[in-house]
């Protein structure tokens, strides 16, 4: 597809973006506490920024949320802000992120944006003869601050929908937004679009396969038939657009559970803090980082997040296969904000991303140094040269204990379980030796095993989270990798005898 920005180079587009973010909260308490005035008339308004704001964390500013939530104006933004983002957890223990009404109104342009540069691209106008499923998180009235609406960003974005879309396109009404049992949204939203003629769907791949599942078997019990695929009950779907977590995880049994052979993925990054990036390119499944949508990005080497004053990089200073943890300066009043996530640029001009991970996603108990979005690859490439297909993983250490040394112990809940297990086990290894310098040099100097694999029954993980989390959303997400064993040991309760270990004595 071609390029989402406008001619102009990305560093200006940035300088740009602040500059204005800067004069609009001028007045703000935080405004004046900074000077932001000031640093909007700098010539060099980047370096004028960071020299005066530093770095914050959720910690740092949830007292002013706080007070923002409970109706103060004028704060971190300005104006009353009337809708707040739950970005984990829930609405009394979870991060809770301001969303103002010039955020809602830019990132309700996205949709549109991405569907138009599809629809240029591949030609066809088909996307448009139909109707579009997007399945909204859930939204409600703030029960301890009257006239505030709290929840899923998705839905506090369905909310304020184009109005084009929310006219011709939306399969679902506005209604559904506000079901709180994600399980009766998922069945009202089955009922709601059986007989449409669904030819986009936007949903996080966590819940697609749940969902195509519950369309499947409504549709045969209504028509008493035994279809097995969704291409059956919407032949003309075209695009899937994934947001939320990694489609590459997702996808081999998205397309298995469709089966259609002209379906498209687009995958799109972004949370209750902006819209940040969208694939436009069919074939490249990097994503091109939005620079004039209300936010600015700064990045800091992961090498050199822990440092106590870490270099924050612009769009001008940053380098291709890095990995970066964004920070952000947003419309909604977030000020040099540490998101939490983990970046690579695969090019620069246009400047194109891959999510890596979380910060808190990486395996290294044992100096191994394993990123989540390199489990993803080894589990992927794995399932592809063993012809299997999974749904869900997670992965922990191991300790040593006597003679026994570490390993990483991956819990893997499987649609189609590979014929050959050890050999699936062998490319899993293999795979992450050719990726990570830090794991091969153990495996090859014998200090860590080789990886065991158990493998749990259908529907583990999601009695896990409904036990551990307590209420499910579209948000809530099998954690992939952690240093801990809670997670793991939790999983593998729930699975209990059906469990079946897989390892290997000898190294690989």
């Amino acid at each position: 597809m071609s390029n989402f920005m406008p001619r102009r180079t990305p560093y200006k587009i940035q300088s740009n973006q602040l500059r204005r973010l800067l004069g609009r909260a001028a007045h703000t308490e935080w405004g004046q506490r900074f000077g932001f005035s000031h640093i909007a008339q700098q010539s060099d308004v980047i370096k004028a920024y960071q020299s005066q704001v530093p770095i914050h964390t959720y910690e740092d500013l949830k007292p002013f949320v706080d007070r923002i939530r409970a109706g103060e104006e004028d704060i971190l933004w300005p104006g009353k802000i009337r809708h707040f983002a739950i970005s984990s957890g829930t609405a009394s223990a979870g991060k809770v992120i301001p969303v103002s009404l010039d955020m809602l109104h830019m990132t309700r342009k996205f949709p549109l944006r991405l569907i138009k540069k599809y629809v240029r691209t591949t030609q066809s106008w088909t996307t448009f003869l139909g109707k579009h499923l997007a399945l909204p998180g859930k939204v409600e009235q703030d029960p301890d601050h009257p006239g505030v609406l709290i929840g899923e960003v998705s839905g506090l974005q369905s909310l304020y929908a184009p109005y084009i879309f929310r006219k011709f396109f939306r399969a679902l009404p506005p209604s559904v937004t506000y079901i709180s049992n994600w399980d009766s949204k998922l069945r009202t939203a089955v009922d709601l679009t059986l007989n449409q003629d669904i030819r986009l769907i936007a949903m996080v791949p966590t819940w697609a396969p749940v969902f195509f599942r519950l369309l499947i078997e409504r549709y045969n019990e209504i028509h008493r038939s035994n279809i097995s695929t969704v291409g059956e009950i919407w032949p003309n779907l075209n695009l899937y657009v994934s947001a939320g977590v990694a489609l590459s995880s997702y996808r081999a049994i998205l397309e298995e559970q469709i089966a259609l052979p002209n379906l498209h993925f687009l995958e799109a990054y972004g949370a209750s803090e902006g819209s940040f990036s969208c694939q436009t390119d069919l074939e490249d499944p990097a994503m091109q980082l939005l620079l004039d949508n209300g936010v600015f990005f700064e990045f800091i080497r992961m090498d050199d997040l822990g440092s106590e004053n870490p270099e924050r990089l612009t769009i001008e200073h940053v380098q291709t296969n890095v990995r970066y943890a964004p920070v952000l300066t947003t419309a909604s009043g977030l000020w040099s904000y540490l998101l939490g996530d983990v970046i690579r640029f695969t090019n620069l001009s246009p400047p194109k991303i891959l999510v890596a991970g979380r910060t808190s996603e990486m395996m290294d108990v044992y100096g191994e140094a394993v990123f989540g979005e390199e489990a993803r690859h080894a589990i992927n490439q794995a399932c592809n040269l063993t012809n299997s297909l999974m749904q869900e993983f997670h992965v922990s250490a191991i300790a040593p204990h006597g003679d026994t040394l570490p390993a990483h112990e991956w819990i893997i809940e499987f649609n189609r379980v590979p014929q050959d297990l050890k050999e699936f086990l062998r490319l899993l290894d293999t795979s992450l030796c050719d990726i990570n310098i830090h794991y091969q040099i153990r495996r090859e100097g014998k200090a860590f095993r080789p990886p065991e694999v158990v493998i749990v029954p259908s529907g583990t993980f999601n009695a896990w989270l409904i036990t551990s989390r307590g209420e499910i959303t579209s948000q809530t997400k099998i954690p992939r990798m952690s240093n801990e064993r809670n997670i793991a040991c939790g999983v593998l309760n729930h699975a209990g005898e059906h469990a079946q270990r897989i390892q290997v004595d000898e190294f690989l």
